[in-house]
């Protein structure tokens, strides 16, 4: 089997949820450090992998593919012993897919991106109080989508999961969880921490990133 080499830093939840799926599924895997806050990102070298110049890339046998969740469906796909963390149901796998386009277009991008960009790239420490309103929706979200299920696409494991517990793990960092308000989703999260790989994979790397943004003398305005 070809080894595989992922692309990127520790505390980016992407990467953390591609780790959790390389993981997941057993493989071989190298990890090649890519420093954003050192511009690592923006070398001739690495622009060729990824012209979008994006972390997570992944290498696998000279091709290249980024964007953490097309990462991990390729994976699954390619690698898995069987389909449960991406199903080919087409009805199971549109609600994973579901909960992908949320942890794009809404917990990483609106919840989380739009807060730690400015804060780590360009030092902006005020935060305007309706972006941690948006994190208190998110959470909101997941609760709802944990209603009649132990997993964010049902009673499955998926890489939905990997992708939303990254974002998640990294949002505390702005607004904590408050488990009287959110059960669901504080029992989900206790779930993936119980995972023989979690602390490795995601664990520290949500750690550091924690620590990065309270290294920042954070004011929360009007």
């Amino acid at each position: 089997m070809v080894r595989l080499t992922l692309y990127g830093m520790e505390a980016s939840p992407p990467v953390r949820a591609c780790l959790l799926s390389l993981k997941a599924l057993d493989l071989l895997f190298d990890i090649k450090q890519v420093n954003l806050l050192e511009k690592e990102h923006l070398s001739e070298e690495y622009l060729k992998k990824n012209p979008q110049h994006t972390v997570p890339t992944l290498e696998d046998d000279g091709h290249f593919i980024w964007d953490s969740h097309a990462i991990m469906a390729y994976l699954v796909s390619k690698y898995g012993k069987d389909d449960t963390l991406y199903p080919k149901d087409i009805l199971k796998r549109a609600v994973v897919d579901q909960r992908l386009h949320f942890d794009t277009g809404v917990a990483f991008e609106r919840g989380l991106r739009s807060i730690t960009e400015p804060l780590l790239f360009r030092n902006q420490t005020e935060i305007p109080q309706h972006h941690i309103d948006v994190i208190v929706d998110i959470y909101n979200f997941l609760e709802t989508f944990l209603m009649d299920t132990i997993y964010m696409a049902g009673n499955q494991l998926t890489i939905a999961d990997f992708s939303l517990i990254s974002t998640v793990t990294s949002l505390v960092a702005y607004k904590d969880i408050d488990g009287t308000k959110f059960p669901k989703l504080t029992s989900w999260i206790k779930r993936m921490e119980s995972l023989p790989y979690y602390q490795e994979s995601n664990g520290n790397g949500a750690n550091k990133l924690v620590a990065m943004v309270k290294s920042k003398s954070i004011t929360i305005v009007p």
